[in-house]
């Protein structure tokens, strides 16, 4: 099941997509096919545009971000805190040790300021390899330096490294809340990612309290045209097309509650 969501987000993101069409409009017309090589190119052509040029993406993303709002101000008390993966440059810092993130690390800058506001809180870090090699260090192994930078002791510091995706959080997550005693955490990750990871959480029966950080958008984006970066807004709409198809998969399968959790 990895191996194929994998391989499925290989070949289904955008711009895969897009070239996908192209390649399909090009052996068309090798085969004098002349009217299915346009239409190929022209779908090719019309998923570029969206993606580039429009704002799609980020309207998407925003859907998703205000689905499930954080509170307002911090808990009068938090005693643990669940941190999803994904932030950590996992094939950078393997190679060359220290702390590297990515566009996430909102998750552990938010769980490193909540850990020194409440120093009687744990932190489990559930994230481990998420590559189809498996041969990188993954998020929870990097996080002990990130926190151990900043004077968190190690102690306070519950490592979940087996997980690949964001099911396996929530499955392995489960045990090891059991076995450390944990109950009623926090659960940190990017808000566009919040609705899956709850709705992963609730079906195995794991009461958390919802805390979304890493908003990508400015929650007032509308539908139109946008020619002014379309490297951004690529990068939304991947971000976008891959959390909805997360959504749908897992519901299917079975593995979340509501195709949409709030």
């Amino acid at each position: 099941m990895f191996l194929i969501s994998k391989l499925v987000w290989i070949f289904g993101q955008p711009l895969s997509l897009a070239f996908l069409f192209v390649l399909l409009a090009f052996l068309a017309g090798l085969f004098r096919y002349r009217a299915t090589g346009v239409v190929f190119a022209g779908i090719s052509s019309v998923i570029l545009f969206l993606t580039l040029y429009t704002t799609i993406g980020s309207y998407l993303l925003q859907g998703l971000e205000e689905r499930i709002a954080r509170p307002a101000g911090d808990p009068a008390d938090v005693r643990c805190m669940i941190v999803l993966g994904g932030a950590f440059e996992t094939e950078v810092t393997t190679a060359r040790g220290g702390i590297e993130f990515n566009g996430a690390a909102d998750r552990f800058v938010e769980a490193l300021r909540l850990a020194e506001k409440f120093p009687q809180s744990r932190i489990l870090v559930s994230g481990g390899d998420g590559s189809i090699t498996g041969s990188y260090e993954g998020d929870a192994a990097a996080s002990a330096r990130f926190f151990a930078a900043f004077g968190i002791a190690p102690d306070r510091l519950v490592k979940e490294t087996q997980s690949r995706t964001t099911f396996e959080n929530a499955v392995n997550t489960e045990d090891l809340l059991a076995s450390q005693g944990l109950s009623n955490c926090l659960l940190v990750t990017s808000a566009f990612h919040m609705p899956r990871s709850i709705g992963l959480f609730r079906k195995l029966g794991i009461e958390v309290t919802p805390w979304p950080t890493d908003y990508r958008t400015s929650g007032i984006v509308r539908l139109g045209l946008d020619f002014t970066q379309p490297q951004l807004n690529t990068q939304l709409m991947a971000t976008a097309v891959r959390e909805w198809m997360g959504l749908v998969g897992y519901y299917f399968a079975g593995r979340t509650s509501a195709l949409y959790p709030q």
